[in-house]
């Protein structure tokens, strides 16, 4: 096996970092502007009511969107693993075989969230929240094609160590959607208040430019390295289509195994009453927004061990893994401690209701003691893809989280009678075991790199 050393780690940590930090901007942004939405729908004179539409609204669409982004995951180990062997044109069929199958994906997309609202009112979601989360995801679904593609280019893109647009996308994608919102959910300069729905449209709008910047940087890019983009769009990617969803099935189901079982929590905590819902989505906007950093740095990782093994150096490859988890670790140990500390002025930010800053702080607690354990299986899961192997994370992901961490969580919540704390200790416990098979999982994966000799890698 590899013999990863502290010295190697030192030398991987600078490139890793300056990989990283675009993406994790990225990932943040990307988060604000979920929060953005909550934070804004919260000066609402029904705080409560709005806030909890946008958090089952935001879980509804994104649980599905994201999903259909995880199809689309095997562009990074392929593109990555392509660039790293100097296969150009693999890189340029990877994309457009994603693109293709953006439209159909969209398309179920589209459907499932179109058909939300009849599910959300058969599981028994509050009266009061129904109809504005209504309101909220008919307008959002059509952001689902635009989710996709923007994806797709960024996944391509990044595998290339383009980043910095990417950070640059995020950051201006929540400018414009902190406009959208002023103007759509207050009615500002003669637009209609359209309050919650205001945010939806606000939405999908940023998500719009974003494919747009990501689209028109690969363009330009590809005009100034004379790569020939464009020269492989005409034909038909049979294998490049394959290898996406074989890749991108298990991914997408690690992704509904993560996000469906939180998106369950939140109908689950929407069956109590609107401080419950209100204070969980607040808790839950918290630890997303947290979760982003490990998020970016396992994609930095994943394209580093991936770049790695395409120019056939294993035991570069296993350093940039390693490098990856302990960044993460590193991060989430002081981003726990923050929320130890500060767990109350932290929920002040978000709502002035007293009741929902007492709970949302209370939650807070069991998301601190999960974090370490959080970044481990998030990072993990990202160097493990950039060696190509996705079904480790989703068998992790769907038999802990449901067999275990839900069924645990129903019971404090409605059986002991434990209400949202309940649900938030039974999928702590989750993420703690998940984190350790995972980084278990890694550590054997990058046993078998000695073998990977200087040559070109397939996957």
């Amino acid at each position: 096996m590899p013999r990863v050393t502290l010295a190697d780690l030192r030398r991987e940590f600078p490139p890793m970092l300056r990989l990283a930090f675009p993406l994790v901007v990225a990932e943040v942004g990307w988060m604000t502007m979920g929060v953005l939405d909550t934070l804004m729908v919260g000066r609402l004179p029904d705080s409560a009511v709005a806030m909890g539409a946008i958090g089952i609204g935001n879980i509804s669409f994104f649980a599905f969107a994201i999903c259909g982004v995880g199809m689309l995951f095997g562009i990074d180990p392929m593109v990555s693993q392509a660039f790293g062997g100097k296969r150009i044109a693999d890189c340029h069929r990877t994309l457009w075989s994603a693109v293709l199958l953006c439209f159909p994906l969209a398309a179920i997309v589209m459907a499932i969230v179109y058909a939300m609202p009849w599910v959300l009112s058969a599981l028994g979601t509050n009266p009061q929240v129904l109809p504005p989360t209504t309101a909220y995801l008919r307008a959002i679904l059509w952001g689902a094609l635009p989710v996709l593609l923007y994806h797709s280019f960024r996944a391509y893109l990044q595998a290339m160590n383009q980043v910095k647009v990417i950070m640059f996308a995020l950051i201006t994608a929540n400018v414009v959607n902190a406009a959208g919102n002023w103007l759509l959910i207050y009615g500002h300069w003669g637009f209609p208040a359209w309050g919650v729905k205001g945010s939806a449209v606000s939405t999908v709008v940023a998500l719009v430019y974003l494919a747009l910047c990501m689209m028109l940087y690969a363009m330009w890019h590809d005009r100034r390295e004379r790569h020939g983009l464009f020269a492989e769009i005409a034909t038909v990617h049979g294998r490049e289509i394959r290898e996406l969803l074989r890749l991108g099935g298990p991914a997408a189901g690690q992704i509904l195994g993560e996000i469906g079982v939180w998106g369950t929590s939140t109908l689950l905590v929407g069956k109590l009453d609107a401080v419950s819902l209100a204070g969980h989505q607040v808790a839950v906007n918290v630890a997303s927004l947290l979760f982003m950093v490990p998020l970016g740095i396992g994609q930095a990782g994943s394209v580093r061990v991936g770049q790695a093994l395409g120019a056939g150096h294993g035991d570069r490859a296993a350093t940039s893994g390693w490098a990856a988890l302990a960044i993460g670790a590193i991060f989430a140990s002081f981003s726990a401690l923050a929320l130890v500390f500060f767990g109350g002025p932290i929920a002040r930010i978000y709502t002035p209701d007293r009741a929902v800053r007492q709970l949302a702080a209370r939650l807070l607690i069991p998301c601190a003691c999960f974090e370490v354990f959080d970044a481990l299986q998030v990072t993990s899961a990202g160097v493990l893809r950039g060696a190509g192997n996705t079904r480790t994370a989703m068998t992790a992901h769907l038999i802990v989280y449901w067999l275990f961490g839900l069924p645990l969580g129903y019971a404090l919540c409605f059986r002991a009678g434990w209400g949202a704390m309940g649900i938030w200790i039974g999928l702590s416990s989750s993420i703690v075991i998940i984190g350790c098979i995972l980084a278990w999982a890694w550590n054997q994966k990058q046993r078998t790199f000695a073998a990977v000799a200087p040559r070109m890698q397939r996957i």
